[in-house]
């Protein structure tokens, strides 16, 4: 049968894969670099860039290909264009009437110099002719000869040169007195005609003047924008940019850098904080161990105490029975109380965070000195010194019971005469302090002296409950026995409860 072929990973399974693996170099890389030293980086950071700067040159990235790029550099030339003549103004038709007036005053001179009569003037012409003005009675006359040289001072008018039948002459013959009214009136109309003649041909050549000019302006115009569209062309260069495959490595270098050195200023801040992190969470469990051994340890002490404890008092009880019952009833009424005041102890405690109220360490030590009482009788003097406004302070629990038993068993006990025992709480420099003091034969000089791990559980549970604000104190009483003081912060038990509740 053949085995079932693995399904291929879908998409998102390879987005996943990809997004861990870059995730974990990226950690990585950063924890790498918060490793080395800053001198270590820069050398390292001018290394690369140089090394970029080498495979620039080097193939494949050094292939190159041409780019065509075009730049815009006219806009000063088109800053500079210069500016176009003012067009000129249209001749008004009176003025062209006083040019065209002009001319006619110098015609009358020509008439009053034809007044000379019988006197004939020369003008000569152009390539060899000349004009004969031959002014008689009958008019004026002017005939076009061809040129001839002088034959003396006393050359006749017929006799000059040769008459041109070729060449239009002018005669102009003077009417009569009949005629002259007629002659000056067809003249006058004749001047007046020819006047605004004229003055029409001056005012259709200042029209067709006006337009050549309109015309070359335009031309002008047109010519301009020729010379703009070709200036624009021309100042649109074409260039061509060598562009290389390798010529984003400097800049890729350098973003590497700079990335580097941000990630390597704020990383070591996270990393620092992750490991302070992890070392308070080191220590709170730790601590929590720490507690839980000294827990159990006291749990264990309970346990050894308690059924020894149980056994001496039932023996105790059972030999009263038969001797003094009356004081039989009143030990099992003690053990009956103590055992009900003792043994919701550690879990009360676990659940108030280790500590309960003073009162109920003493609903537990009353009736223990109690039967301790009734077992020792008069070698046994116990004094309880707690004022009733202290009974409501948080107190470790089993703490004065482990004192108690211990001034007893290795103090009292030993000594033949007994002694007392007293136990008394105040509040010194605003710190609850719970002293028991007793006048047995004194710390470590009885037989049955112990090993003092009592003292070092009750200073290791103190350590967890306050750090340093509690302590225990361990003197020699006078004129004999020990004294044992031990300070914890003064709390209440519902300034304890609203601290909880605000938590």
């Amino acid at each position: 049968m053949n085995a079932p072929t693995p399904a291929s990973p879908t998409l998102t399974q390879r987005w996943q894969h990809f997004s861990r693996n870059a995730e974990q170099g990226f950690h990585a890389y950063a924890s790498w670099l918060v490793s080395i030293t800053w001198k270590r980086f820069v050398v390292l950071s001018v290394l690369l860039i140089i090394g970029a700067n080498i495979l620039q040159d080097l193939p494949p990235f050094s292939f190159s290909w041409r780019v065509e790029e075009t730049s815009d550099d006219d806009s000063a030339r088109r800053s500079a264009k210069p500016a176009k003549p003012p067009k000129p103004a249209k001749p008004t038709k009176s003025s062209t009437s006083e040019e065209a007036a002009a001319p006619a005053h110098p015609a009358e001179p020509a008439s009053a110099s034809s007044s000379h009569a019988g006197h004939p003037e020369e003008a000569k012409g152009e390539e060899g002719l000349r004009y004969e003005i031959q002014i008689d009675g009958r008019g004026v006359r002017i005939v076009p000869r061809s040129s001839a040289p002088a034959s003396g001072a006393s050359a006749a008018s017929d006799s000059s040169g040769s008459e041109r039948s070729d060449l239009p002459s002018v005669d102009i013959r003077i009417p009569n007195e009949k005629q002259r009214e007629a002659v000056r009136e067809a003249v006058e109309d004749a001047r007046r005609a020819l006047q605004e003649a004229a003055e029409d041909a001056r005012q259709a050549q200042s029209e067709a003047e006006d337009a050549r000019r309109e015309l070359e302006q335009a031309k002008e115009q047109a010519e301009e924008e020729a010379r703009d569209a070709a200036r624009e062309d021309s100042g649109r260069k074409r260039r061509y940019r060598v562009v290389h495959l390798g010529d984003f490595l400097d800049k890729l270098a350098v973003i590497i850098v700079l990335a580097s050195a941000l990630l390597k200023a704020t990383y070591k801040g996270r990393i620092q904080a992750e490991a302070k992190a992890a070392q308070a969470t080191e220590t709170a469990e730790a601590e929590s161990l720490r507690r839980q051994v000294v827990e159990a340890r006291m749990a264990a002490m309970q346990a050894q105490v308690e059924p020894h404890f149980l056994f001496n008092t039932l023996a105790s009880i059972d030999h009263l029975i038969e001797t003094d019952p009356p004081r039989a009833s009143q030990m099992q009424r003690n053990l009956i109380a103590l055992l009900r005041a003792s043994m919701p102890t550690m879990r009360e405690a676990n659940a108030n965070g280790g500590v309960r109220e003073l009162a109920r360490e003493m609903a537990v030590i009353r009736p223990y000195l109690d039967i301790l009482q009734m077992r020792m009788e008069e070698r046994l003097q116990p004094e309880i010194n707690v004022p009733d406004g202290l009974l409501s302070a948080e107190f470790p629990p089993m703490m004065i019971q482990g004192l108690v038993e211990n001034a007893i068993k290795h103090g009292l006990e030993p000594k033949a005469e007994g002694g007392s025992l007293k136990i008394k709480a105040e509040v010194v420099h605003g710190k609850l302090s719970v002293t028991v003091a007793d006048t047995g034969l004194g710390f470590g000089r009885a037989a049955t002296a112990g090993t003092g791990v009592g003292l070092a559980n009750i200073r290791e549970r103190l350590s967890l409950l306050y750090g340093k604000a509690a302590s225990v104190t361990v003197a020699e009483n006078q004129p004999s026995g020990t004294v044992v003081t031990i300070t914890v912060p003064y709390r209440t038990a519902s300034t304890h409860q609203e601290q909880g509740v605000h938590a």
